[in-house]
C-alpha cells in the first residue's frame, strides 16, 4: 500500500456505532485518505450526498469518491442507502464505489449485497490492511456497470474463467436486455 497516495480521495463513512466510526475514520487517515466525512446513518448520508451536489462549498467537498457504510443501522440502513445510490433519480452519482461493512458475512448476505450493486464487501472485524485492499481494489479493478430490468451496478463477474466453448455471458452493447453503462 506504500505505492498509493490516497491524499486526493474523499470518503464518506456511514456508521451508527461511535466506536466503529472512529476506527474507520482513524484507519482511513492512517492510510492517507485526504478527506473523510462521517454520518450516523443512511438518511444522513443521503442528505450529505445531496448537499455535496447542490452546494459543495457548504458540504466542504466537491465530490465524494467512495462510500463506506455499515449494513445494519437505524432508521436508514446501508442496504437502503445502497439502493438509493444505485437506483434513485435524485442520486448524484449512481456509479459511486460503495463498500458495505457487516458482521454478518454469510454467503446469503454477500449475494444480497452483490445483487443490490455493492462494489466491495467488508466483514467485521476488519483491519487497516483490509480497508486499504478494498480501496486498491476499487482503484485497480474498476468494473463496467450493467443495467438490466432487475439490476444496476458493477458487473458481478470478477473472475475470468477459461471455458471450452463460446462464452454466452460476454456482454456487449448488443446483448438482449442488457445495457453497458460505463466501461
Amino acid at each position: 500500500m506504500a505505492d498509493y497516495d490516497f491524499e486526493k480521495l474523499c470518503v464518506l463513512v456511514v456508521e451508527d456505532s461511535l466506536f466503529i466510526r472512529s476506527l474507520l475514520i482513524n484507519s482511513l487517515r492512517i492510510l492517507g485518505v485526504g478527506k473523510v466525512f462521517a454520518v450516523d446513518h443512511g438518511g444522513e448520508a443521503i442528505h450529505f450526498l445531496k448537499k455535496v451536489k447542490e452546494d459543495p462549498m457548504a458540504a466542504g467537498t466537491q465530490e465524494v469518491d467512495i462510500v463506506i457504510s455499515n449494513w445494519q443501522m437505524s432508521p436508514v440502513d446501508g442496504m437502503i442507502l445502497l439502493r438509493w445510490a444505485r437506483r434513485h433519480k435524485e442520486s448524484p452519482d449512481r456509479f459511486i464505489p460503495f463498500i458495505l461493512i457487516t458482521g454478518y458475512s454469510e454467503p446469503k448476505r454477500v449475494h444480497e449485497a452483490r445483487d443490490m450493486g455493492v462494489t466491495e464487501f467488508l466483514a467485521k472485524p476488519f483491519t487497516i490492511h483490509a480497508i486499504g485492499n478494498k480501496l486498491i481494489s476499487i482503484i485497480e479493478r474498476q468494473r463496467q456497470f450493467v443495467h438490466t430490468r432487475s439490476y444496476f451496478g458493477p458487473d458481478r463477474r470478477r473472475r475470468t474463467v477459461e471455458i471450452p466453448f463460446e462464452d454466452r455471458r460476454h456482454l456487449t452493447d448488443k446483448s438482449p436486455g442488457v445495457e453497458i453503462v460505463r466501461g
